[in-house]
């Protein structure tokens, strides 16, 4: 993906926010359990429930937390196929080819990337067939694609707050 293209301005709220160690600890908290009400949340950090809602607003604003989701089990949704698709496409087409893989069903994340590769996405289906037909089908054809490689997930874990202190903070 190497081009004499100048790269676009980063998105807005690169620049990191100042945090302190109350900063981290709501975020820690928030990351184990994003259903907890404010009072909870206070408890556990020893702060004021209006202390604590009046962090996480400005950590909101501040576009540090972007948002609550619920973490999904694919398997149980219905999504037991998973494959690292490692992508390489033609100079200049990074823009184009971006727009065109989100709107892909089933690539449930797209990161470009340097070295061998220019794209790494994480790609979910009901089964194999599925998968094939994904690659082949809608990431081979996207104009700009050059070639593909995929690596099938056999088995995957994701560190829990307690496993990974730097999920809050990174």
């Amino acid at each position: 993906m190497s081009s004499g293209e100048p790269l676009p301005p980063g998105p807005a709220g690169r620049t990191p926010a100042a945090l302190d160690d109350l900063d981290r600890a709501i975020l820690r908290e928030l990351v184990a359990d994003g259903r907890l009400s404010m009072r909870a949340l206070a408890e556990r950090v020893n702060v004021s429930r209006s202390n604590a809602y009046t962090r996480v607003e400005r950590l909101i604003s501040d576009d540090v937390i972007t948002g609550f989701t619920a973490r999904v089990n694919p398997v149980r949704a219905g999504l037991g196929t998973a494959a690292y698709v490692l992508v390489n496409i033609e100079q200049n087409s990074w823009r184009k080819v971006s727009a065109q893989l989100r709107e892909v069903p089933g690539i449930e994340h797209l990161a470009f990337v340097g070295g061998d590769v220019d794209l790494i996405m994480l790609v979910r289906t009901p089964d194999n067939a599925s998968l094939r037909d994904i690659v082949l089908s809608r990431i081979h054809t996207v104009e700009g694609v050059r070639s593909t490689r995929t690596w099938l997930i056999f088995d995957e874990t994701s560190p829990g707050p307690a496993e990974n202190g730097q999920a809050a903070t990174a």
